[in-house]
């Protein structure tokens, strides 16, 4: 079934099971551990697509961490890192401001292409009701693979931002792709609630359209504040406990299944989560990238921890601690 207006439970939802994969363990070695269980087909010229961050920031995933990973992983030492140039006027909305930033977070120890930095391409949307195509940084397509490496989080406009945001604003290039998303009658942030989220997902479809099999996922459940890592040391403080790391090769399945764990907590430990999610109507998200052929919104949740047994989200969350800094 295909609903809006509403997060969609486990058992009132239709079609097929994809796998994912379900770590407790919050750091690099987890990472190495979820990754590895769906990169078979991450092969050539990779590009890793994550979140760097504004300067500062305090939550996006490490720059360490990421550097352990890739250095560790035979698919991913001659890898780059992928982002583009932000709308918003910040630490990174040109590539000056941009190159700077990524200093200052500490991503040197790799290449890292803004995408943007030299134009644009547009790549087509397949079955989109908003858009024919979408404008992404023109280096994207010099790719033969692509890691989203996202860290799961609220998110002011849409919710929250899992692999879908981090692919549909982050791929998008600075000031066309962006705008077509975000700005509506001569507002450049008036796309809000159910066609925010459907401009995001469709924005991503024209990318994992582009790579098909050779594209996977990992989320970072870790220092999930309300707010997207846009807003660096501004973002509003963790209350959610840290959760673990999931992997899949299906975008909709792993962004449903964080969503799912965030509701299986405890109503004290993720109220203000939830709320973020309800208020922005961010679980519009889920349930069109399942209509329009992303993915599947059930899933088969595998324990790595645990000789790779199904477990249910409940059984996920049931040892969460109150949250805790992890740097």
């Amino acid at each position: 079934m295909t609903e809006v207006t509403r997060y969609v439970p486990y058992e009132e939802r239709d079609g097929n099971e994809s796998v994912v994969y379900f770590t407790r363990d919050i750091s690099p070695a987890g990472i190495k551990k979820a990754y590895g269980k769906v990169s078979a087909c991450i092969q050539g010229k990779v590009a890793v697509k994550l979140h760097t961050g504004e300067q500062n920031g305090p939550n996006f995933t490490p720059a360490s961490w990421v550097k352990e990973v890739m250095e560790t992983t035979p698919s991913l030492k001659d890898a780059t890192i992928v982002e583009t140039n932000t709308y918003y006027v910040g630490d990174r909305n040109t590539t000056e401001k941009h190159l700077e930033t990524l200093k200052v977070n500490g991503w040197t120890f790799c290449p890292v292409d803004i995408m943007d930095a030299e134009g644009t391409i547009d790549l087509p949307v397949e079955g989109g009701k908003w858009f024919d195509h979408m404008t992404h940084g023109k280096t994207m397509v010099e790719y033969d693979s692509m890691f989203v490496l996202t860290h799961f989080k609220g998110h002011t406009m849409g919710g929250f931002g899992g692999s879908n945001k981090n692919i549909g604003i982050g791929c998008a290039d600075g000031t066309i792709g962006k705008a077509m998303i975000h700005a509506k009658d001569g507002d450049d942030w008036g796309v809000v609630k159910e066609e925010l989220m459907e401009k995001i997902t469709e924005s991503t479809k024209a990318t994992i359209d582009f790579f098909g099999e050779n594209i996977t996922y990992v989320n970072v459940m870790r220092n999930m504040s309300v707010s997207c890592d846009c807003e660096g040391l501004a973002a509003a403080p963790v209350v959610t406990p840290n959760v673990g790391i999931l992997a899949s090769t299906d975008i909709c399945a792993i962004d449903t299944a964080c969503v799912d764990l965030i509701y299986a907590m405890t109503e004290k430990d993720h109220h203000d989560l939830v709320e973020r999610i309800e208020t922005r109507h961010g679980y519009r998200q889920l349930t069109y990238m399942h209509e329009i052929g992303m993915g599947n919104s059930k899933y088969i949740l595998i324990d790595l921890d645990n000789d790779e047994v199904r477990i249910t989200p409940k059984e996920a969350v049931k040892d969460v601690k109150p949250f805790k800094m992890i740097r």
